[in-house]
């Protein structure tokens, strides 16, 4: 007998599915299940279904002052299944990250900072001698699936006088430790988004990519894409949106479009400031915002499924396929109005918002 069946489903594509599942896991996919299961729950007409949401990219480390949330706030009760924390906690107190996560509702897991402490203070990579790899390398042993990748944040504000050499840093603790994913915050120079770029390579993650500052991708006197990111973009670097108090703007991400370049993955860098104040909200928020700038419904459910649990390594996640867990959201295409505002308060009017109904983590479900 199953634990659960999710009966009259059906994706973007329309097709009916019924999916059961067994201890947490998707165990059989089919337009119709005949089994029998202690619970099931049927779908009305108007709802769809996907694989559980990811944002892989906020900031959850409850005990922060500067940037902190709570994983259920911005997971669970948002139709997010999965968050991974970008670079909270370094390897001081990435063990208490982890020990206060294990009873959230919420999949957690964590980007370790390159600095000891994480981003106590806003310039945690001024002072180098933060920056220890044997300690990096020993979390990495201590928590190994809980800590998928590491986070170094190269704008001016953060790190001083010392330019790119935090970058080459991580670079060198990626390179000494499997070549981990990286994720990599742009902002203001220096140092230099060229100096950033230049040193990322595949697969390593962008966050940030349509900020509207005169170091992100935009060049302001040409009002095109520079050369250096499509270099990068070109050379597999993976941009990901990283939304945040000060991180996107609408005009940056639509120039981009319409000269071929998307975000390969939407993220919101929610902290407890900009989902109570917006602009961010939740991540709903900010796919109806990539929606609105002409992205596919599709191609952004997959920006929040497949593609961040490929990037870091998040292998039994992402897909609604046999073996993976039993991780799905339940949403609605609601035709309504609604009024968005990027992160330099720009507007645009969304004529379709997307909305979470229920979220289902290993096979449990909850409702929003």
């Amino acid at each position: 007998m199953l634990d659960l069946i999710i009966r009259n489903a059906k994706e973007l594509n329309q097709e009916p599915v019924e999916i059961g599942i067994l201890d947490g896991k998707i165990q059989q996919i089919s337009s119709k299940i005949s089994e029998e299961a202690k619970e099931e729950v049927t779908l009305s007409d108007t709802q769809y279904l996907s694989a559980g949401w990811i944002d892989d990219h906020v900031h959850c480390y409850e005990k922060m002052n500067l940037y902190y949330d709570y994983p259920d706030k911005i997971g669970v009760s948002k139709g997010v299944t999965t968050v991974i924390d970008a670079g909270t906690t370094g390897a001081e107190n990435i063990g208490d990250f982890y020990h206060i996560t294990r009873d959230k509702k919420t999949n957690v897991f964590a980007l370790l900072n390159i600095s000891k402490w994480g981003i106590v203070e806003q310039d945690e990579l001024a002072d180098l001698t933060k920056i220890k790899e044997e300690k990096v390398a020993q979390a990495l042993r201590d928590y190994p699936d809980f800590i998928v990748g590491i986070k170094a944040r190269m704008s001016k504000s953060v790190v001083g006088e010392n330019g790119i050499t935090p970058l080459e840093l991580a670079k060198k603790i990626q390179s000494d430790n499997e070549h981990l994913p990286l994720m990599v915050h742009i902002g203001s120079a220096p140092p230099e988004l060229s100096e950033v770029l230049a040193k990322m390579e595949a697969g390593d993650v962008l966050t940030h990519c349509f900020n509207g500052k005169e170091n992100g991708i935009l060049d302001h006197e040409t009002d095109k894409i520079k050369e250096v990111a499509w270099d990068a973009y070109r050379k597999g670097v993976v941009f990901d949106i990283g939304h945040g108090t000060d991180s996107f703007n609408f005009h940056v991400a639509e120039t981009a479009l319409k000269e071929g370049m998307k975000a390969r993955s939407i993220s919101t860098d929610i902290y407890v400031r900009n989902r109570n104040n917006g602009p961010v909200f939740d991540l709903a928020t900010t796919m109806e915002k990539l929606h609105v700038v002409g992205y596919s419904w599709e191609e952004i459910l997959t920006k929040v499924t497949a593609t961040p649990a490929e990037n870091f390594h998040l292998t039994t996640k992402g897909q609604l396929q046999p073996g993976f867990d039993a991780d799905i959201t339940i949403f609605e295409l609601v035709d309504e109005d609604k009024e968005l505002t990027d992160s330099n308060g720009f507007t645009r009017v969304t004529h379709q918002q997307i909305k979470p109904i229920k979220t289902i983590i290993g096979g449990v479900i909850y409702d929003n």
